[in-house]
């Protein structure tokens, strides 16, 4: 019996085996490898949400930005709005490159038109002299030498205050020049010049312009109208197949129009300077405006003859771009673009309703 206890007691003070130890081991390796494996996946979750986090903020700021700007608009079928029509707009980004590349284009829309909102007067000009009406005009700068360098693949906002007709004395480019009726045009006005040139010449510059979307690269934007079509001109072509602009040959304005439809598209600001740094580093690779241009505008014609588009054509197909880029690390004309910064791209659109005119 005391060689029994004996025994027992000496079971009871012996150590861990070796199998016992190297099961230990595992476990313990195997619960580290788990938990390293949890960290890095909440950090990348981590990283994409503020990614995401940055993107969304900056474009709630500029689309309700847009949101005062529209429901201010002066609507008249007298005065002239710098917009996308059949003749006098030369086009989407000054030349359509419907997702084909740059060649020429880099992509995106301007816009330029009269709004009742607070706008940039000179010095020198009296509260009686100015009106409360401004020229409120959007683009992505596509300058990239000088002053603007800074501003490149970047939404820029003019509010350019405009005088009172009777008040102003020769208006010209250092003044602020009084709104004026049609057949005088947007385009026409020498001191309104940037709101329709958008490229390196003097006439793109204006000082009136100030970034308000650092990280927005692309914009776009088209026509809901009223009987539900949606296209690329403010009139249904169907009604009005001979009609060259909203004033001619008869004043539409934006009468058919029930909302206008803006597609933005933002990076977030580590992964533009990606895209930056590699295009600086090596020629093989496309730069912001590169990545912009591979983005279709919203066409009918952009090989589709005059076939009906849909609302979120445009937004679908900017979204397989990215997805593509994401996947292969180039877009479809070759251009090389680092794949991570393309999960930094985000697509946004908002409806900006007309009706009340």
């Amino acid at each position: 019996m005391k060689s029994a206890i004996i025994v027992s007691l000496r079971r009871r003070n012996a150590g861990f085996t070796l199998a016992e130890l190297l099961v230990s081991i595992f476990v313990l390796v195997l619960l580290t490898f788990m938990f390293a494996q949890l960290m890095t996946n909440a950090a990348a979750i981590t990283r994409t949400g503020q990614k995401h986090f940055d993107t969304d903020t900056q474009a709630r700021v500029v689309l309700d930005r847009m949101a005062l700007d529209f429901a201010q608009m002066l609507k008249r079928t007298d005065i002239d709005y710098y917009i996308k029509q059949r003749a006098n707009y030369n086009g989407h980004g000054n030349g359509h490159g419907c997702g084909q590349g740059r060649n020429g284009d880099k992509g995106s829309d301007q816009i330029a038109f009269f709004s009742y909102v607070p706008g940039y007067y000179p010095d020198g000009y009296t509260v009686a002299q100015k009106s409360p009406i401004s020229l409120v005009a959007y683009r992505v700068n596509e300058s990239n030498s000088g002053q603007a360098a800074n501003r490149y693949g970047r939404l820029e906002r003019m509010a350019k205050g405009l005088g009172w007709n009777a008040l102003i004395n020769n208006p010209n480019q250092n003044s602020p020049y009084p709104i004026v009726f049609l057949p005088q045009t947007i385009s026409n006005i020498s001191a309104w010049s940037a709101a329709i040139n958008n490229d390196n010449n003097a006439a793109s510059r204006d000082n009136d312009y100030e970034v308000i979307g650092p990280d927005v690269f692309r914009f776009e934007y088209y026509y809901l109208l009223k009987n539900g079509r949606v296209t690329d001109w403010p009139w249904d072509r169907f009604d009005y197949p001979d009609q060259l602009t909203i004033s001619n040959p008869q004043q539409l304005g934006l009468s058919q129009v029930e909302a206008i439809a803006v597609s933005i598209a933002v990076i977030d600001p580590a992964s533009r300077a990606l895209i930056q740094q590699a295009a600086s580093a090596n020629t093989s690779y496309g730069d912001i405006l590169d990545l912009a241009a591979e983005m279709p505008d919203f066409k009918n014609s952009c090989g589709r003859g005059n076939g009906q588009r849909t609302l979120g054509s445009v937004e679908y197909q900017w979204k397989g771009v990215i997805e593509t880029i994401a996947q292969t690390g180039q877009t479809p004309q070759a251009k090389l673009i680092p794949r991570e910064a393309a999960k930094g791209i985000r697509v946004y659109t908002r409806y900006f309703d007309l009706k009340i005119w």
